[in-house]
């Protein structure tokens, strides 16, 4: 008599529900950070700590395996546990101050980030519908680059469909957020390295009347969610398995489109790593997965139209082809005047004859 037979069909009924770790893999074998490449995440921590010690504990394991230089956090709950964590975790350092509590908080590795500031914006009270968590601005420097991440927390719920007449319905109050933020950088930052990234409480695919990113959608020369294949791919990656739905996202501009070609973006399954999957997981930890984008600022070659690694004739014959099709490619406009045209050509031709790149 085989095994299932001996210990009965109902016996099996729970084991059905139970999502166990069957992939062999724990916290140890968890990994994103590495020395040569810039990482953020973003990370809903749902009211950290979740369940006390045992998420303290959890989270600062999971930060120490995944190598990441900075966390955006949303969700944080109670300041003296967060700092607890911080006093596990001797690579990193945290920022959590607040015109007001807002649970949005910072985790960065201290000796590869330098912090010019950090701050907020939109804090005033013709704001508060749209932002009822003001947007977090940390201005850094990495391996000689300056880069700005504006950390979010959206307006949830709503029933998908957006009313612009009614100042309150929750979609309208996520569409004035996203184009606030697009407005923002458009007047302060739009020559700057910078992220936006958050939990958005909204999805990308969204039908274009109902879509409360839509605009910057749009502007696909300056804007781009990098997380938007993951979007429109299966639920198996989402960062919100309980809906599902996928609502954390990564936005970056066109000043970092060129590095998107050595970039590695994922929704980080943490439940894949842990005894007892999910369950586990959401009982301890949270309801969110995080979103992670890994940047390699060293790979990009000034020159290197076709991005095979050298400078030669192919990437003047690749630049003079995206010059007549008029379009705009950030890896061609070499003296970053905003435009494509032959004085970037004559600068790749310059490269080549100089070898300086």
């Amino acid at each position: 008599m085989g095994i299932f037979a001996k210990i009965g069909k109902w016996a099996i009924i729970p084991l059905l529900y139970f999502n166990l770790n069957l992939n062999g893999q724990d916290l140890d074998d968890l990994y994103f950070g590495t020395n040569e490449t810039f990482e953020v995440m973003t990370w809903n921590i749902e009211w950290f700590p979740k369940n006390n010690q045992i998420t303290v504990d959890y989270v600062t394991q999971i930060i120490q395996a995944l190598d990441i230089d900075i966390l955006a956090i949303q969700e944080v709950d109670n300041i003296d546990m967060f700092d607890q964590m911080l006093n596990g975790l001797p690579d990193y350092t945290g920022y959590l101050e607040s015109a007001w509590f807002a649970g949005l908080a910072y985790i960065y590795k201290t000796e590869v980030i330098e912090i010019n500031d950090i701050y907020e914006i939109y804090t005033t009270s013709p704001y508060w519908s749209a932002f009822p968590r003001s947007p977090m601005v940390m201005d850094l420097n990495f391996m000689g680059e300056n880069i700005f991440i504006i950390n979010n927390h959206f307006k949830c719920c709503g029933d998908g469909i957006m009313n612009l007449d009614d100042l309150g319905d929750e979609e309208t109050r996520r569409y004035t957020a996203s184009n606030l933020l697009k407005e923002y950088i458009d007047n302060n930052l739009p020559n700057e390295n910078v992220i936006v990234l958050g939990d958005l409480n909204d999805i990308l695919t969204d039908p274009l009347e109902n879509n409360v990113f839509q605009m910057i959608i749009n502007d696909s020369e300056n804007y781009l969610f990098a997380d938007m294949e993951i979007a429109e791919g299966g639920s198996a990656n989402w960062s919100y398995p309980t809906w599902p739905s996928h609502i954390d996202h990564i936005l970056i501009t066109n000043e970092l489109f060129d590095e998107l070609d050595n970039s590695d973006i994922q929704t980080i399954k943490i439940d894949e790593y842990i005894d007892g999957g999910w369950n586990e997981y959401d009982q301890n930890i949270s309801d969110h997965r995080p979103v992670a984008i890994k940047l390699d600022f060293g790979s990009s070659i000034n020159g290197d139209v076709n991005g095979d690694g050298v400078v030669n004739i192919l990437d003047v014959v690749a630049a003079i082809n995206i010059v007549l099709s008029g379009e705009y490619q950030v890896s061609v406009d070499l003296n970053e005047d905003g435009s494509v045209d032959i004085l970037d050509v004559i600068l790749i031709v310059n490269i080549i004859l100089t070898g300086n790149e």
